[in-house]
């Protein structure tokens, strides 16, 4: 028996029937595909047809230069195999800080010329899953002017090349937002541009850069990246953090602009406040101490990056910016031995909680969830290998995939 009169219940529940509606569409989850582990900025100036395999021709003949330094010799096969297979997994050319500020005809002519070298990278082996450009900030009219026009040639100029589809994993970085306005206005003028171009709606991706305290922080003191996030219309799928505009914005010294600053890691845990369960990813900002001179200085700029990788992955930021074809030497060693020095603990513990035989560390499901991704992540950016997963876990990449999304196991049952 119950006190409660059912009809009454009904109707007083039924009012949470907004709520439940806003919450889906504002916070559906992550979608669980893959996520670069890095995004390299290249200055436009410099693009050619074959810059992802000289950014990991470059790699290895710094490897093979000055040795392995702090890559650990049990994970160097690994690196060299992805360095010669998939050295770049997301490109980004940079016509903001990385390219400043040519004549206008240099710049319409490497808008066209870049589009068209992106092209030819999806065309050859090893070509980066994701690619874009980062476009200039709205700041001033002039650089609003300059940003636009540029978009709108390299975007006519790839669908001319590709006969008029998009490719995959093609997105617009949009650096140095101050103000909801600035993305609002970027999202129509996207919206304008598919529609001149036969684009769906919608079709463009956009990553938000949080390098000025007003992305963090709005005038009225209110966290102002949900209304960003909301105002590029269903747009934004990241948020890259810059390390040296906003430690600088804030007033910090040169020695200070680094990414393990606390003012950092403020920032960053906004950033995930922000995305959390939205599909919005979240990406760390770059180091720029690069691997470059003698050896001594290369493998201190790798330690130094080896040791910044793997803080922001502790953190929960899986992705990163490289600015150097030598950092992807410490961006997949750091990465690689960060996964598998946990392959064993937590295999045992995905093991304990699917055969509910207890253990030292009594698991949620919401932690089964993350260390299945985990797992995921790691045969993705090529820490391991499918089989060696199973054998570590007992399940197939099927049945990881479904218990990273939380859903029943496709065809076995839990582990006996």
């Amino acid at each position: 028996m119950t006190s409660l009169d059912p009809a009454v219940v009904a109707a007083i529940v039924a009012r949470l029937a907004d709520a439940d509606a806003e919450r889906a569409l504002r916070h559906p989850g992550d979608s669980g595909e893959r996520q670069p582990v890095h995004t390299c900025y290249v200055p436009a100036g410099r693009i050619a047809d074959d810059t992802p395999r000289a950014w990991g021709a470059a790699a290895l003949a710094l490897l093979d230069q000055h040795g392995p330094g702090p890559v650990p010799q049990g994970i160097l096969p690994r690196v060299l195999r992805k360095l010669g297979r998939e050295p770049v997994e997301d490109l980004r050319i940079d016509f903001e800080d990385g390219y400043g500020a040519p004549e206008d005809a240099v710049e319409d002519a490497d808008a066209v010329r870049t589009a068209r070298s992106a092209v030819a990278w999806r065309s050859s082996h090893g070509a980066p899953p994701w690619f874009g450009l980062r476009v200039k900030s709205f700041d001033t009219p002039a650089l609003r002017d300059r940003s636009i026009r540029t978009l709108d040639l390299f975007l006519t100029a790839l669908l001319e090349a590709t006969g008029g589809g998009l490719p995959e994993g093609f997105v617009v970085t949009f650096p140095k937002v101050t103000h909801v306005a600035q993305v609002d206005i970027f999202a129509q003028l996207l919206s304008l541009l598919e529609g001149q171009l036969g684009l769906p709606d919608g079709a463009v991706r956009i990553e938000l850069q949080v390098e000025t305290a007003q992305a963090v922080l709005d005038a009225e003191g209110r966290l102002a990246l949900p209304r960003l996030i909301t105002a590029g219309a269903g747009r934004v799928s990241g948020l890259h953090f810059g390390t040296y505009d906003y430690t600088a914005a804030l007033g910090l010294g040169a020695a200070d602009q680094h990414l393990g600053h606390d003012a950092c890691d403020f920032a960053r845990h906004v950033m995930q406040l922000a995305a959390a369960q939205t599909g919005v990813r979240v990406s760390d900002g770059s180091s720029n101490v690069l691997p470059v001179g003698d050896r001594r200085a290369v493998v201190a700029a790798w330690r130094s990056h080896f040791t910044l990788v793997q803080r922001s992955l502790s953190h929960g930021f899986y992705q990163g910016w490289d600015l150097h074809p030598g950092q992807l030497v410490t961006r997949y060693a750091a990465g690689f031995t960060f996964y598998r020095a946990g392959f064993a603990a937590e295999a045992a513990r995905l093991r304990n909680y699917l055969t509910q035989s207890g253990g030292q560390v009594a698991d949620e499901p919401a932690t089964a969830q993350a260390m299945s991704r985990s797992f995921l992540r790691a045969l993705e950016c090529g820490a391991a290998d499918a089989a060696e997963l199973t054998r570590l876990t007992g399940l197939d990449v099927e049945e990881l995939t479904a218990l990273s999304r939380r859903e029943s196991l496709p065809h076995r049952r839990r582990l006996a």
